[in-house]
C-alpha cells in the first residue's frame, strides 16, 4: 500500500498550524430538479408566478425549461445551514406548487422532446439573450439532454488558508497565488474526479424515453416496463448519452493555468463551428442561437468542475477570472442524490470537503495530452462501469486497480478529515470518509448499486420508482420548519423579484441585435500586475 505523501503530510501540518486556514471553507449549492405531475411524467406549467421571476429571483430559478427548476444557496460557512436553506426553499416550493419534485437526475418519462417548454426570462434584453441561449442549446444538442439534473457543489476556502499556504511557498499572498493554487486543486480534482461517479452516481438507468429514435451503442438489460440499464453503471447522466459534444471534446482542458484556461474559452468562443452553422444568429432577425460558435457563451462548455468568479452585469465569466482572479471552485459531477429529499446530504458536504482539501495540497504536476485523456478514460470506465469487480484504470501510464488506487487516496482522506475535525470541533469529517469507504468495499452500498438493486430485486420502473420517492419527498418537505426564510419572506422575495423584471423590461433603449453585438463586441479584459489588481 502507498503511504501517503510526504508533501501532502508536510503541506498539512502547516495549514493545520493556523487555527482560522480550516475553519472557513465556504459552500453554496445550486440544485436542479424537474417538475412532475401526478403520474410521474414531465409538467409542462408555466414557471408559477408566487415563486417570482427566474431572471431575477436570488434563490428559485429555472434552467434551460419552465419545468427545470434550479434551487440556490448563497455562500455559508455552516454546512446545516447551507442545508437548511436548501430546505427551506423545497418546503416553500413544494406548498406553492401542485406539481412534485423528480428525485432523480435523468429526466422522467417524456413522450416527445419538442413537449419541453424553453424558460421564458421576460422582455428585457437580458431576459431575451438567455432564451436565445437556450433555443441554442436546443437545436445544438436536443431538449432531452437538457433536463437532465445534477447538483452543483460551490466550495472555497478561507483568505487565511491561501496566506498560510503562500508563506509555505515563500511567497507573497495575492490573487494570482490564489488562482494558480486553485489551478492546481483542479489539475488534482481531474485525476481522482472518476471517485465522485463513484460513490455519488445514482443513474444506473433510464427511461426508454430519453433514448428514443436514437441509435445507443451500449449494452442496455432492461427492468419493469420500460427502464434500461447497464448492470456496473455508476452515472448514464455523465457518460456519452449525457453532455456530449463533439467539438468540444477537442478542446482537452487540462488546468494547467488561468491564462491557458480563458485562452481556451475564448477561442472557443470566436472559432466558427460546421455543426452549427446551418443554425440562424441573428439574420434578418431570426434566432436560432446566440453565435455559429463552438461555443455560444462561455457557459456551455460542458466539464466536470470550474473555476468561478462572480460576474458582474453583462460580464463575461472569463473577464471576471482575468480581472479578479478564481474566487471558488464548482464541482458539476454530483447526480442527484435520490437518498435526500434535497439532491444532496449533509454527509456529502463533510467528504467533499476533504476530497477538496486533499486536492488541495497534494503535488499536482501540470497535465499533458497523455494525463487529460488518462483523466477522460478513467472518468468513462466508472461512469460505465465503476462497480464491475477488479476494474482496472491507469495511473501515470500503469494498469491499477480502482480499489487499490481508491486505498492510496483513503489513507489521505483519513489525514485530511482528522485536521478538518481538529479545527471544528467535530468527528463528522471523519465520520463521512469511513461512510465511503465501506462503498469502496462493498459497491452496492454505493448511490448506483442501492437504486440499481432496488430496481432489480422489485422489477420497477424508474419512473415508477422515482415517482414514490418523489410522493415521499413531497411529505417530508411540507414538514420541514422554516429555520432561516419564511413563507411571508419568500413570498416577499417573489413580489421584489418581479418588480426587479418588469424595471428591466421597461428600461431597454437598444435593440437586442445591437445588445448582443455589443456583448460580443466588448474587448477582452487583459490581465494586470498583481499590484494593480
Amino acid at each position: 500500500m502507498i503511504k501517503p505523501n510526504e508533501t501532502f503530510l508536510n503541506r498539512l501540518a502547516a495549514v493545520e498550524s493556523e487555527p482560522n486556514a480550516l475553519m472557513g471553507i465556504q459552500h453554496g449549492v445550486e440544485r436542479e430538479t424537474l417538475k412532475i405531475n401526478e403520474t410521474g411524467a414531465m409538467s409542462v406549467s408555466p414557471h408559477p408566478e408566487i415563486l417570482g421571476s427566474a431572471l431575477t429571483h436570488e434563490s428559485i430559478t429555472t434552467d434551460f425549461s419552465e419545468s427545470l427548476l434550479e434551487f440556490i444557496t448563497p455562500p455559508e460557512k455552516s454546512i446545516t445551514k447551507s442545508m437548511n436553506q436548501l430546505a427551506d426553499i423545497h418546503k416553500f416550493v413544494s406548498e406553492s406548487c401542485e406539481e412534485r419534485l423528480w428525485p432523480l437526475s435523468m429526466p422522467c418519462f417524456i413522450k416527445d422532446e419538442h413537449d419541453i417548454p424553453l424558460a421564458y426570462y421576460g422582455e428585457s434584453n437580458s431576459g431575451k439573450m438567455k432564451r436565445v441561449y437556450r433555443v441554442g442549446l436546443k437545436n445544438r444538442y436536443g431538449s432531452m439532454m437538457q433536463v437532465i439534473s445534477g447538483v452543483h457543489f460551490n466550495f472555497s476556502f478561507p483568505a487565511e488558508f491561501w496566506e498560510k499556504r503562500a508563506e509555505m511557498e515563500g511567497q507573497e499572498f495575492s490573487t494570482d497565488f490564489q488562482s494558480e493554487q486553485y489551478f492546481s486543486l483542479l489539475r488534482n480534482y481531474r485525476r481522482y474526479s472518476w471517485l465522485i461517479p463513484y460513490l455519488y452516481g445514482s443513474s444506473p438507468a433510464i427511461c426508454d424515453s430519453f433514448i428514443k429514435d436514437k441509435e445507443v451503442n451500449l449494452p442496455f438489460e432492461k427492468v419493469g416496463d420500460g427502464s434500461l440499464y447497464l448492470p456496473y453503471a455508476t452515472s448514464l447522466r455523465l457518460s456519452d448519452l449525457g453532455y456530449t459534444n463533439v467539438d468540444q471534446s477537442k478542446m482537452h482542458i487540462c488546468y494547467n493555468s488561468l491564462d491557458s484556461y480563458v485562452d481556451l474559452l475564448r477561442n472557443a468562443m470566436n472559432t466558427p463551428s460546421e455543426l452549427y452553422s446551418k443554425f440562424n444568429a441573428g439574420e434578418n432577425g431570426h434566432w436560432q442561437q446566440l453565435s455559429k460558435n463552438i461555443l455560444q457563451i462561455e457557459n456551455e462548455l460542458y466539464s466536470s468542475v470550474r473555476p468561478k468568479q462572480p460576474t458582474l452585469p453583462l460580464e463575461k465569466p472569463t473577464d471576471a477570472l482575468v480581472n479578479r482572479g478564481v474566487s471558488y471552485i464548482e464541482v458539476r459531477a454530483l447526480d442527484v442524490n435520490p437518498y435526500s429529499p434535497y439532491g444532496i446530504s449533509e454527509e456529502q458536504f463533510y467528504f467533499l470537503d476533504v476530497f477538496l482539501l486533499t486536492c488541495a495540497l497534494k503535488p499536482s504536476q501540470k497535465l499533458d495530452a497523455g494525463g487529460v485523456q488518462e483523466a477522460q478514460a478513467n472518468f468513462k470506465s466508472i461512469v460505465l462501469e465503476g462497480r464491475r469487480p477488479s476494474l482496472i484504470l491507469q495511473r501515470d501510464g500503469q494498469s491499477v486497480s480502482m480499489q487499490a488506487w481508491a486505498s492510496q487516496l483513503f489513507d489521505e482522506f483519513r489525514h485530511a478529515a482528522n485536521a478538518l475535525d481538529k479545527a471544528n470541533g467535530t468527528n463528522k469529517y471523519t465520520q463521512a470518509v469511513e461512510r465511503e469507504w465501506e462503498k469502496i468495499l462493498d459497491p452496492n452500498l454505493t448511490f448506483s448499486g442501492r437504486w440499481l438493486n432496488e430496481l432489480l430485486e422489485k422489477n420497477k420502473d424508474n419512473a415508477v420508482l422515482g415517482l414514490e420517492k418523489a410522493e415521499q419527498y413531497h411529505k417530508e418537505m411540507m414538514q420541514h420548519n422554516y429555520v432561516h426564510t419564511d413563507d411571508a419572506a419568500f413570498r416577499q422575495q417573489a413580489v421584489t423579484s418581479l418588480e426587479q423584471q418588469k424595471q428591466k423590461d421597461n428600461v431597454e433603449d437598444v435593440p437586442f441585435e445591437e445588445f448582443i453585438a455589443r456583448y460580443f463586441s466588448q474587448a477582452p479584459a487583459k490581465k494586470m500586475p498583481s499590484d494593480k489588481r
